[in-house]
């Protein structure tokens, strides 16, 4: 179950501070290791980190949240990733031997 999300501001009316995930956390929450993290960052699929100073890095949780959301709507009939494709194999996926 999906815990609620925290109201943006506190009883008072004063804002409340957004909660911050180190790198670490992350990686806790997401299956996936440091690598993958990275390149989904810098091909735009991830939310992008902010340096709050030059050696440390978070990620604020309510961006973390609206892309876990944003993966619950996308289209559930899609395939697994083709990865890296081998230059060596045809479109049907058998390896191609040259002979020389």
């Amino acid at each position: 179950m999906i815990a609620p999300k925290p109201p943006a501001e506190a009883e008072d009316g004063a804002p409340r501070p957004r909660r911050m995930l180190t790198e670490k956390q992350i990686l806790q929450l997401i299956p996936i290791g440091r690598s993958t993290l990275w390149r989904l960052e810098r091909a735009g699929k991830f939310p992008r980190g902010v340096f709050i100073s030059p050696n440390r890095k978070i990620w604020y949780e309510s961006e973390i949240i609206s892309w876990q959301n944003a993966l619950d709507q996308s289209d559930r009939r899609r395939g697994r990733g083709k990865g890296r494709r081998d230059p060596a194999r045809t479109d049907e996926g058998h390896h191609v031997r040259f002979r020389g």
